[in-house]
């Protein structure tokens, strides 16, 4: 389950859902929200938008730095959000992002070549440089 910042509480959606679900929430470009999300127990945090979307309004938009300092700081997996393609996902997988939110890239058009293609630039990405 995936909560946006006006959906409820992580421990309301755990006590419903049990210990088992994954419960993720969108921070949107703060570290403060991501922070919190994961001391409330969320399994994963959110964050973006990193590109301009029309899956839904944006208010805010997200930088490469919050995903490399999300990497080198916090175990918490951590997903990118917004406007994502094969074309510009790469930069996001290389800033130490754990996954992809790409539903609008897949879904409107051809998922097969898009998922394909998403594999290719996501293979091709340098990984993230623990050291930085």
């Amino acid at each position: 389950m995936h909560l946006g910042q006006s959906d409820g509480e992580v421990k309301d959606a755990r006590e419903r859902l049990g210990r088992d679900a994954q419960i993720g929430v969108t921070c949107h470009d703060s570290r403060h929200l991501a922070m919190q999300a994961g001391e409330d127990g969320a399994d994963y945090v959110a964050f973006g938008a990193f590109f301009p979307t029309e899956t839904k309004e944006t208010e805010y938009r997200a930088e490469l730095d919050l995903l490399e300092w999300w990497y080198h700081v916090f175990e918490l997996p951590s997903v990118a959000i917004g406007g994502i393609t094969p074309e510009n996902c790469a930069p996001l997988v290389t800033a130490g992002a754990d996954f992809l939110a790409v539903c609008g890239a897949v879904w409107n058009g051809d998922e097969v070549a898009a998922v394909k293609a998403f594999a290719k630039a996501i293979e091709g990405a340098p990984p993230p440089d623990p050291e930085a």
